[in-house]
Formats: C-alpha cells, structure tokens, sequence
C-alpha cells in the first residue's frame, strides 16, 4: 500500500509540472536571452561562456543569506549528509520562495535521498519560475527513466537538450530511450 502511495504522489506531481510548464511563470534570468540562444545553437563555439553566465546568474539570489544557505545545502549534499542539505535547501525556499536554484538544490537533494514525489514537487517550482532551466529539465527525465515511464522521460530529456544540446549524458539518454521505445535491445 505504501508503494503505490508513494507512485501515486509521483503521478500526482509529474502531472503538476507538466500543467506548470504550460504557464511559466517570470524568468529569474531575464536579460540572458542572447545567452540562452547561443547555448541553444549546437554550432556556437562560445556556448561554454554563454552556459557558464547563465550558471552563475542562476546561483544568485540577491541575497548573501540566501546564497549562503545555497552553498552550505550543496556542501551538505557534497559530503553525503542529505538530512543537513534540505533542512538548509528548506530554509532558503522559505525565505527566498522566487529563487529557482534553491528549489533545484533542494530537488537533487529529495532525488538523492529517494524522495521522488518531493523532488517532483520541487521541480515543478523551478520550471514555473525559469521554464529554460535545462538542469531541473534533465533531472524530471532521471525521475521518470527510473519510475520506468520512458516516454515522459525522453520526452523531459529532449526539452533539455533542446536548451542545452551541449549535454552528452543527456543525449546518451535519449538515444538510449529512443532505442528502447523502438523495441530495441541494447
């Protein structure tokens, strides 16, 4: 009973992210457009550049508080305590709820910890307050691959690297799920 509560609330909150990224909300990286392009364009010899901007626009909430918490949840995360990185990665999305990369922070860190549903739920939020984060785009298809829903997760997998298609991992799994949906073996 408790596993399929567990798949339900998983179901319950794919179905969330995917009415979320109908109706994006405001991007925290507004003004990046020129970078998200470059990144987007798989030809770009700059896209390292245009990648690494967005990157740290993203790790900055305006607040070192809040950047702190950021920093001491990913360190918590680095060192294998996962109590300790979403006690702080909880914090920072009390206190600074706007900030998408408190909410991808935190879920890598339900995702690491095999809290699938909250991962979602988090997810969800980070893709209603930047739709172009390729990252959290990439971890719904780590979700779905291992809830074993391919089709979802080739689907989150191509929306990231239609961001980013500068990811090989990303590609490695799309080639992969493409091959499986066929009915190909590997």
């Amino acid at each position: 009973m408790r596993a399929r509560s567990i798949r339900d609330k998983c179901i319950v909150a794919a179905v969330a992210v995917f009415v979320n990224l109908g109706f994006p909300a405001g991007a925290e990286t507004t003004g990046l457009e020129r970078q998200f392009s470059e990144l987007a364009d798989p030809g770009y010899a700059g896209w390292q550049s245009a990648e690494s901007d967005i990157r740290r626009a993203w790790s900055r909430s305006g607040s070192s508080t809040m950047d702190l918490l950021l920093k001491r949840g990913e360190e918590a995360m680095d060192a294998g305590d996962l109590p300790a990185a979403i006690e702080h990665l909880t914090a920072l999305t009390d206190h600074a709820p706007d900030f998408p990369e408190g909410w991808n922070a935190r879920a890598t860190a339900y995702y690491m910890a095999g809290q699938l549903g909250p991962a979602m739920a988090d997810i969800a939020q980070v893709l209603r307050l930047e739709p172009r984060h390729w990252g959290a785009l990439a971890g719904l298809g780590m979700i779905f691959a291992d809830m074993g829903d391919r089709a979802r997760a080739l689907s989150a997998f191509r929306a990231s690297f239609a961001l980013n298609p500068h990811q090989q991992d990303v590609k490695d799994s799309i080639t992969r799920l493409e091959k499986e949906l066929a009915g190909i073996t590997l």
